[in-house]
């Protein structure tokens, strides 16, 4: 496994329980679970069926904590991670074409 991927990998894995990440970002728990149901986010889940949230996830929440303080909608804050998401996509091929 080369380096980039291990860092993929530890910053994707689910580590968080909902507390702690809802004290992370400094948003209710309830408002978490919303964002999953919207499609924002998606933790893991332990085999009990606990959501385990990652460093990523984490990130992904104060983004839309952000987002939210501009005064967009979550269907606005949908889309905006879309883009953000596709920017990125096309600037990793960009950088693998060079």
């Amino acid at each position: 496994m080369n380096q980039g991927s291990g860092e993929h990998a530890e910053r994707t894995r689910g580590v968080f329980a909902i507390s702690v990440a809802a004290e992370m970002t400094s948003l209710q728990i309830q408002n978490l679970r919303v964002y999953e149901r919207r499609g924002l986010l998606a933790p893991a889940r332990s085999e009990g069926g606990t959501r385990l949230y990652s460093r990523a996830d984490i990130e992904t929440l104060h983004r839309i904590r952000d987002l939210l303080a501009e005064g967009l909608n979550l269907a606005g804050i949908a889309r905006v991670l879309e883009l953000e998401a596709e920017v990125a996509r096309l600037r990793r091929r960009l950088a693998q074409a060079t």
